[in-house]
């Protein structure tokens, strides 16, 4: 029977980052937002800045933030980025006791250390009259050590002690013998601060150290001193403080400035993220997915809709900076035009898989699926990225054709499982397009539906004097064949992984047929409007129905 195995906890890591010789860089963080985007910039581990989160919370670094509203926030970090946090707790809150239980809350949401520091409660930051703050006696803080290593549950938990002897003025000699005790009580790490704006304290402080625990230094002050000057004199841990909350106030401070000078949304419009990348960091994906799996199966039996979406289009500077379902007709984007006609047929569930300059469709109230091999992959491709989203009734759409309602309208109400929309009247519409899915169907087209028009072939192996129509892009599936659908590109991946990868969806609809299942065919004489180019933009603003 084989040992199972689990991944060392939070604690375990920060102990090991912190006794390593590699350099490591603990990051600021002050919520649960800017620990996320510290772990995606590629940081092993975090530092909860006392300063950061009173500044976040509105309040002074003095201890106005209760250490329960500290806790509070330090648990949305965890969940968020799931990265050992080294918790700035000042002065511990209090005195011994007050320690004991800071480090009980601290473990039980997974905090994987405590950096305690040696002035007297309430405490005030070192760099606001650090020269008149007091500091604790050396035998109290000695005591908070004891405390918070008899306490911890955890073997792994690390304990910093942060000495301010050169903050408060007393010298080289007094931070070695404090940083000396301190060890000797307990502290897995030595936490030694300086204001000055050079390395001198730092190095004459390395330069009589005995190693007895490893040094983390933060080079708030000192930031125009090459990190490699403190790794040859033995330090190999740093904090980077605040820099995440200062980039966050230099980018508010300029907007919103800019926003309340010009009252025009488009003066920041593209220098701020985009509400998908918001949408992304909360990991809405994740409760998407999760609705699938949980809900009651009448929610999970809704019909849906997914629209292809990923390529560029011929469109010039139009597409510099989005897809084309994102250009707009006649003042909102191609990609609403299909929501609002999904939405008014009682389609609510909504997806789309997007490609090029994806975080450009950002559309409230629907699911995205990204295919980021856009530019070498076909739409088969496209649609397996939304593997999990194909169930239930299901339309499919291209992402760059208009249609009057009342095609899908008459799509919906086939009565077979599965059924396309067919353009009767195509050769009227006298297009040059290289490449048109053209279909040879069998049956009268019937539109009060005595009699039924099957779809018999589609796409290249279809010439134009046979042709019957042109499939203009739409598809239905009822949820039995649905099922059939999904299980036909499971099967492209396993057998033939390249048609799936450079496939389009009238291979997948001529596979279905040659398998014997039955495709009806829905009609319509026009109305409707294929987007490849800018000239086709312009036409369907001057004919489409608003």
């Amino acid at each position: 029977m084989s040992e199972v195995t689990s991944a060392p906890s939070l604690a375990k890591r920060l102990r090991t980052i912190l006794s390593s010789d590699s350099v490591a860089v603990l990051m600021e963080a002050h919520n649960g937002l800017s620990a996320k985007l510290a772990a995606e910039a590629g940081f092993q581990a975090l530092w909860g800045s006392g300063l950061s989160i009173s500044a976040a919370l509105g309040v002074r670094d003095n201890n106005e933030a209760s250490w329960t509203q500290v806790l509070e926030v330090l648990e949305f970090m965890v969940d968020a980025a799931e990265l050992p946090i080294l918790l700035d707790g000042d002065t511990g809150y209090g005195n011994f006791n007050n320690v004991r239980r800071l480090v009980r809350k601290l473990e039980q949401r997974r905090v994987a250390g405590v950096c305690l520091e040696d002035k007297l409660f309430p405490k005030t930051n070192s760099f606001i009259d650090g020269e008149r703050q007091a500091l604790a006696e050396v035998d109290e803080f000695c005591g908070k050590m004891r405390a918070a290593k008899d306490t911890q549950l955890d073997p792994d938990f690390v304990v910093v002690a942060r000495t301010e002897a050169f903050i408060a003025g007393w010298g080289l000699d007094e931070a070695l013998l404090r940083a000396h005790a301190y060890a000797e009580a307990g502290a897995d790490v030595i936490l030694v601060h300086s204001k000055r704006k050079d390395s001198r304290e730092i190095l004459s402080f390395m330069e009589q150290w005995d190693d007895r625990a490893p040094v983390v230094i933060v080079p708030t002050k000192y930031p125009t001193e090459p990190i490699s000057r403190f790794v040859r004199s033995g330090i190999t841990n740093f904090i980077f403080a605040n820099q995440s909350l200062r980039t966050v106030i230099t980018a508010l401070q300029q907007n919103l400035r800019t926003l309340k000078e010009t009252q025009d949304l488009m003066s920041v419009e593209n220098d701020i993220a985009p509400v998908s990348e918001i949408f992304r960091l909360q990991n809405v994906q994740e409760l998407k997915t999760s609705e699938e799996r949980y809900l009651p199966s009448s929610a999970q039996d809704e019909a849906r809709a997914v629209v292809l979406a990923a390529s560029k289009g011929d469109f010039g500077e139009l597409v510099k900076d989005r897809p084309k379902a994102m250009l707009r007709l006649r003042g909102k984007p191609i990609m609403t035009w299909h929501t609002d006609a999904f939405r008014r047929q009682g389609i609510r569930r909504i997806a789309a898989v997007r490609g090029y300059c994806k975080d450009a469709i950002d559309l409230a109230d629907i699911q995205y699926f990204d295919n980021d091999e856009w530019a070498s992959t076909g739409e088969l491709a496209s649609l397996y990225t939304a593997r999990e989203f194909l169930q239930g009734d299901l339309v499919i759409a291209y992402g760059d054709i208009v249609f009057d309602e009342f095609i899908l309208r008459n799509l919906l109400a086939q009565t077979d499982g599965i059924g396309i929309a067919v353009d009767g009247g195509w050769k009227l519409r006298e297009r040059a397009d290289a490449k048109r899915d053209l279909v040879i169907t069998e049956g009268a087209y019937d539109p009060v539906g005595l009699s039924e028009c099957k779809l018999v072939a589609i796409g290249e192996g279809v010439a134009p004097e046979q042709a019957a129509g042109e499939w203009i892009g739409l598809a239905h599936f009822r949820a039995d064949k649905t099922a059939v659908l999904v299980k036909l590109l499971d099967q492209l991946g396993k057998e033939a992984p390249e048609a799936l990868r450079t496939g389009a969806l009238p291979m997948l609809l001529g596979r279905l047929v040659a398998a014997g299942e039955t495709v009806s065919v829905a009609h319509t004489f026009g109305h409707w409007y294929d987007l490849d180019e800018q000239k086709d933009l312009l036409l369907a603003s001057a004919q489409v129905k608003s």
